[in-house]
């Protein structure tokens, strides 16, 4: 898909910047289908503003977030979202800073650690 920068808007990963980058999205002409958001507090935020609007989720609005904090699943409809491996990323991290700590400062790392997509209630395919 080509990128489209109006549908493209920049938060500060709180709830608020989530409402207004929801207001953005939202009052376009042509208003998204779907929304991801940053994280889930900005996730909900969209939630929030997209009943204000009068839109069903995820009937008229698919909604995802990131991190699969406890608030994806305390509002509803329960949130879509990407799970971290916290505690994985956490040791790798360690690892690093003792590998770092030992004498391997110029030591190239890379580590791949894999998320995992959380299907809940705020997605659907787009009405047709």
């Amino acid at each position: 898909l080509a990128r489209d920068p109006e549908l493209v808007v920049s938060g500060a990963f709180t709830y608020k910047s989530g409402l207004e980058a929801a207001e953005r999205l939202l009052s376009l002409d042509d208003r998204p289908t779907a929304i991801f958001a940053s994280n889930d507090d900005m996730a909900v935020a969209v939630i929030a503003l997209a009943h204000k609007h009068a839109l069903d989720v995820p009937s008229d609005l698919t909604v995802a977030g990131f991190d699969d904090t406890q608030t994806a699943t305390a509002i509803w409809p329960q949130l879509t979202t990407v799970r971290q491996p916290i505690s994985d990323m956490s040791s790798a991290a360690i690892d690093l800073l003792a590998s770092h700590l030992d004498g391997d400062a110029n030591a190239a790392v890379r580590r791949e650690i894999r998320s995992e997509i959380v299907v809940r209630d705020s997605s659907a395919a787009p009405a047709t």
